[in-house]
């Protein structure tokens, strides 16, 4: 499986975004952006599709061709050519492969709701039923991610392992444990590359920062 996760270093990107931000939405110069995301482009050999993450249920598939950012929050190609990125700065960034198959997929507290990552798993078996391997890289950490009760109530009743704490006590949720125990289910084999986006200064944090960039995970074939 050939995948990469970026994090906050190497770029070009100055001020609240330093240094290698890769999204176009947030407010950094767009000619930095475009530049950041030719470096990385560069240093993994082949071009890069992003989407328009929204925090819903989409899948876009894609070919070799680089085309306008689909308003999605899952790529799915069979292209050898091209590599499949999803942008985060504390939502899951959901990693996928199987034997002829990827998928980068945006698994955020919504998107673990409307079950995104089973909808990226449903089209790629469609297409290649070879066994899928899954990598969760960098996300907020279940002591980090404090939330109300109400949100709290909503999303464990539907997945108690999200239920989890802040170190003071607080009411948090467990994304990430949640999401390795729904990949598992369906018998994906799992990696967990989790790093807490809030904990670790080089990477890039929208719960600690509020006005920030965003690092990306990209998946090839």
């Amino acid at each position: 499986m050939n995948y990469s996760f970026t994090d906050r270093t190497g770029g070009l990107s100055t001020g609240a975004f330093l240094s290698r931000n890769l999204a176009t939405h947030v407010g950094d110069d767009q000619a930095t952006v475009i530049a950041n995301r030719a470096e990385l482009e560069n240093l993994l050999g082949l071009p890069i599709q992003y989407m328009n993450q929204i925090h819903g249920d989409a899948v876009a598939t894609v070919g070799a061709e680089i085309i306008p950012e689909p308003t999605a929050d899952a790529l799915v190609t069979q292209s050898v050519d091209i590599g499949l990125a999803v942008m985060v700065a504390d939502c899951i960034p959901l990693l996928l492969a199987s034997s002829q198959t990827v998928a980068a997929v945006h698994v955020g507290r919504k998107g673990l709701m409307n079950r995104v990552a089973l909808a990226a798993i449903k089209e790629m078996r469609s297409r290649d039923t070879s066994e899928i391997t899954a990598v969760v890289g960098p996300s907020i950490c279940g002591q980090c991610y404090e939330v109300s009760q109400d949100i709290y109530e909503d999303v464990s009743k539907t997945f108690p392992l999200a239920a989890s704490k802040t170190r003071d006590g607080g009411l948090a949720l467990n994304l990430s444990r949640a999401l390795i125990d729904q990949l598992q289910s369906l018998g994906v084999q799992v990696v967990d590359e989790g790093r807490c986006t809030v904990e670790e200064k080089n990477l890039y944090s929208y719960r600690r920062d509020g006005v920030t960039g965003r690092q990306v995970g990209v998946v090839w074939l």
